[in-house]
């Protein structure tokens, strides 16, 4: 139960501290609307999807009114598209319908993103996966609201090299295709190693194959919560700050809780997980490098940088594990470059690369996210990012994840604006040895030993 204590706390941390609920966001299956005809199926994708989130602008809107608590978006996940459209794709062309589809339904709903259009490859690619990968510069392109993943990777399977290396050179072209806007199309695209079946946040979201018919998942964030908090333990013992990080993410983790509870019943959508992630925007106050400063760190990538992100990550995950029982998706702490003042002002100052942001990514919710780089950056090194990231994920068995921008026509010293919560960001230097050798073998990085559990 919610006691006038708590009600308190949660007015305070939202008027001063920038909590929200960062997402509601309802995972919808399509499998029942796979049909061998393309015009049925987007007919039946349309209609699936329209009827079961036709309330969930509205709804959101209505528990932000009764409990004054900001939701930022209102977002919907689906099947794979790539699996969706299976039956009925012929061609790259015929899943760029499913795209625009899509597109049209997150107009007609009202809603800020929708994402699925994906494909899990981790182990080999289906022609059908392959037609949908190799669509997805199209896609992005023509659409505003479609975001789009591939999984490329497990614990489990290994690593798929002949994916890394075409997605190299998709991201490449989803740049060049959206160039007008700063490369804005990547901007939509990450890939994957270990992906959840149940993560609420873009541009990663889809309705994995193991939940049920439509869910709900919400994701919150309050960075700046955690930060306030911290402010009044400056000095004290690890104890202390361990505790505070752990009490403050519980109080987080039960806003969710409570915004998640209230969705579900006014839907009639059952409830699925709360995604904790502390997930920055470039609002002043609400960074979590900000958080790392405080912890004690001049500025964010300084030496202690990994290690205070370890225990910033653990202590979130423990507080919001005690809030509720379904605790799911990344849940943790997100650096995406773009999107977190602090990491802009690390960046530009010197004290972060792209080498300490990997180092980074072992012990955070996700990976190397919203990084801008030249735009002359070949779709090789782009690979080999990209397999570096994913085997650290393989080896430690998390999530890891890479949302790189080669920003075409810039370079290094240069910024690039996204807008809105995507943020600005400096365009990064990489690494210029080539790794074409590597990321051109065929076949697959073998699964490690320790996943043999059976």
């Amino acid at each position: 139960m919610i006691n006038i204590f708590e009600v308190n706390e949660t007015n305070k941390m939202v008027e001063q501290e920038n909590l929200d609920v960062r997402t509601i966001t309802i995972g919808i299956s399509l499998l029942d609307c796979i049909d061998s005809d393309l015009k049925k199926l987007n007919e039946n994708i349309y209609k699936k999807i329209t009827t079961v989130a036709k309330d969930l602008v509205k709804v959101g809107e209505e528990i932000e009114r009764d409990y004054c608590i900001p939701i930022v978006n209102k977002r919907i996940s689906v099947t794979p598209i790539a699996m969706v459209g299976s039956a009925a794709c012929k061609k790259t062309e015929d899943y760029v319908t499913l795209a625009h589809t899509l597109d049209r339904c997150a107009k007609d709903l009202g809603i800020n993103f929708i994402g699925g259009y994906s494909a899990l490859v981790s182990k080999g690619m289906t022609t059908y996966d392959e037609m949908l990968i190799r669509s997805i510069p199209q896609a992005l392109s023509e659409t505003e609201f479609v975001c789009s993943s591939v999984n490329l990777g497990s614990t489990k399977t290994g690593i798929n090299m002949d994916a890394v290396r075409l997605m190299g050179e998709i991201i490449k072209e989803t740049a060049e295709y959206t160039k007008e806007n700063d490369s804005l199309g990547c901007a939509k695209l990450v890939v994957f190693c270990n992906a959840p079946d149940d993560n609420p946040f873009m541009a990663g979201a889809f309705h994995g194959v193991t939940e049920a018919d439509a869910i709900i998942n919400v994701g919150v964030s309050g960075p700046g919560v955690v930060k306030t908090a911290l402010e009044a333990v400056r000095g004290e013992n690890f104890e202390v700050l361990c505790e505070t990080i752990k009490k403050t993410a519980f109080k987080v983790t039960r806003v969710g809780q409570l915004v998640a509870k209230e969705a579900s019943e006014k839907l009639g959508i059952p409830f699925g997980i709360i995604d904790l992630s502390l997930a920055p925007t470039p609002a002043v106050g609400d960074s979590v490098a900000g958080i790392l400063e405080e912890i004690g760190l001049e500025r964010a990538g300084a030496p202690g940088t990994t290690a205070a992100l370890a225990l910033l990550n653990d202590q979130v995950k423990k507080g919001g594990i005690m809030a509720s029982s379904y605790v799911g998706g990344l849940s943790g702490a997100f650096i995406p470059v773009s999107e977190d003042q602090g990491m802009i002002d690390a960046v530009t100052e010197g004290a972060l690369t792209l080498e300490k942001l990997e180092a980074m990514t072992c012990v955070c919710s996700v990976g190397l996210d919203m990084i801008a780089i030249p735009g002359k950056t070949s779709a090789a090194t782009i690979s080999g990012i990209i397999a570096d990231e994913l085997a650290i994920g393989m080896i430690n068995q998390k999530t890891t994840a890479v949302r790189l921008i080669p920003v075409i026509g810039k370079d290094v010293g240069d910024t690039v604006e996204f807008g809105g919560l995507l943020g600005y960001a400096p365009v990064m230097p990489v690494n210029s040895f080539s790794c074409e050798a590597f990321v051109n073998r065929k076949g697959r990085i073998p699964a490690p030993v320790h996943s043999f559990k059976n």
